[in-house]
């Protein structure tokens, strides 16, 4: 039964419509691979066993007593835990914060309820840093989720949890969520697939701004066949998000096979001269010649970046004001500094510092969209240094450079979220640290070709299967 859980999404999803495998089985397979594994890897908060296995029996009886798969949807009798920044009816729903603690939203979050739809079942929750600040995952509620990879180093933030569940064949893919790199980061730093789609691909309700575009929702899987299943049922527009784009979810369940031939690529190894930690240099410059070995042109280019710390870190600090400045009021003593400075730094804003960031990201999306007509893609590192110590809650230095905050260790992905360009991380390879350490590589699309970066990274993931190297613990 064990197995069940090695095996993709996708034909997961096959096996119980043709009815060669019981729900039951496969949840009684990933319920035991959660009480395995979990303990020591910290990543499902919530566990929900006996609610998910009766659910999983009602499904296999409803498939028995009509005999087919018809009305059922895509996902039918995949477990999923959620990430628990999102709300779940009857669930308890922390948003890794002690102010939250006893939290038990009475209605689901827009995509929860589409994915229920489609057939999953809900199997628990994922862990996530206080409100998804610091890609880092540790919280005051449940503590720090570890990498799978060496449980003494971080596995990124905030969707960490999901990241390591999905590593670990605890769950078949995950939700996630990226304002600077939630998506991206903990994907890179344990070896999976994280996909943050062109802002309204996934729709988004509740929302505090219901009109923001730094956070998106995206999927978490091993492979990127097995992401962009996940994303086929929770994308498309909703009248209650207005920024949701009119797509169809089924367009991301076509096959992903793609013929790159000719096809041009910007390659830029430090996104125009970040701090890189040479273990990911020599790790990503070995990739090069596998997008040359798919037929691509690759051409060394880097996009102008010129404002973007100043524009994303105005704007988050922007939204952290929005949403949190009565909580600093009332429960201070209970949020973790990072948080409180976060806040504190938009409460600090003027109309005239606002007006300028908005300027300065409106430039830097016309600057990716011209450079992005040249090249088709833009190719380059997910992070500036490999997974850090889970004792640390984030690097204070990245190859001798100093940080000036908890945000700027991120700025190789969160310069590509100021652009709102679809991007992914994709497995790549693994340091020659004892144990080996995983490392990402992130490809960029033009703003809605959401599908077309995953038809890349499937072809560069068909031609580097690095995924497959599953973490020791197993």
């Amino acid at each position: 039964m064990s197995e069940l859980c090695d095996l993709g999404a996708r034909r997961l999803a096959r096996l119980i419509r043709r009815r060669r495998v019981s729900a039951t089985e496969v949840m009684r397979a990933f319920i035991a691979r959660i009480e395995r594994v979990n303990p020591q890897v910290n990543a499902i908060v919530t566990f929900l066993p006996e609610r998910a296995l009766a659910e999983a029996k009602r499904l296999d009886r409803r498939l028995a007593r009509q005999g087919s798969a018809d009305g059922l949807g895509p996902l039918a009798g995949l477990p999923i835990a959620y990430k628990d920044l999102v709300a779940t009816r009857g669930i308890r729903t922390t948003l890794g914060s002690p102010v939250y603690r006893n939290q038990v939203p009475k209605d689901n979050a827009l995509f929860v309820d589409r994915l229920q739809g489609a057939g999953a079942i809900t199997l628990g929750k994922t862990n996530t840093p206080e409100f998804g600040a610091g890609s880092q995952t540790f919280n005051a509620v449940f503590g720090t989720t570890r990498n799978p990879y060496d449980l003494t180093k971080t596995c990124g933030g905030s969707s960490g949890g999901a990241a390591v569940a999905v590593a670990c064949g605890m769950l078949p893919f995950a939700d996630g969520s990226d304002l600077a790199s939630s998506l991206r980061n903990p994907a890179n730093y344990c070896n999976v697939v994280g996909f943050r789609p062109t802002p309204g691909v996934v729709p988004s309700y509740p929302a505090h701004n219901a009109w923001d575009t730094l956070p998106v929702l995206g999927p978490i899987g091993r492979t990127v066949a097995d992401a962009a299943f996940l994303l086929a049922a929770m994308a498309g527009a909703d009248a209650r998000a207005p920024i949701s784009r009119a797509v169809r979810g089924a367009q991301f369940a076509r096959p992903l096979a793609r013929d790159f031939r000719g096809m041009r690529i910007a390659w830029s190894a430090d996104f125009g001269g970040l701090p890189m930690d040479p273990r990911v240099a020599r790790v990503l410059a070995r990739q090069r010649r596998v997008f040359e070995s798919l037929g691509c042109v690759v051409e060394t280019a880097s996009p102008d970046f010129s404002g973007a710390k100043e524009a994303f870190e105005t704007l988050r600090a922007l939204a952290f004001a929005g949403r949190f400045a009565n909580l600093l009021k009332t429960h201070r003593r209970l949020l973790k500094d990072t948080v409180i400075w976060n806040i504190e730094q938009g409460l600090a804003l003027d109309g005239t510092k606002i007006a300028r960031a908005e300027a300065l990201r409106s430039a830097l999306f016309q600057r990716m969209r011209v450079f992005l007509e040249r090249y088709a893609f833009l190719v380059g590192p997910v992070n500036q240094l490999p997974p850090f110590s889970a004792d640390e809650p984030y690097p204070r230095r990245v190859a001798g450079v100093r940080m000036a905050n908890y945000l700027d260790w991120m700025k190789s992905c969160y310069y590509v979220t100021i652009t709102s360009h679809p991007a992914i991380s994709v497995p790549a390879g693994f340091t020659d640290d004892a144990p080996p350490l995983p490392v990402g590589l992130q490809i960029v699309g033009r703003y809605g070709d959401d599908f077309g970066v995953l038809q890349l990274a499937h072809a560069f993931e068909r031609a580097n299967p690095v995924w497959k190297r599953r973490p020791p613990i197993l």
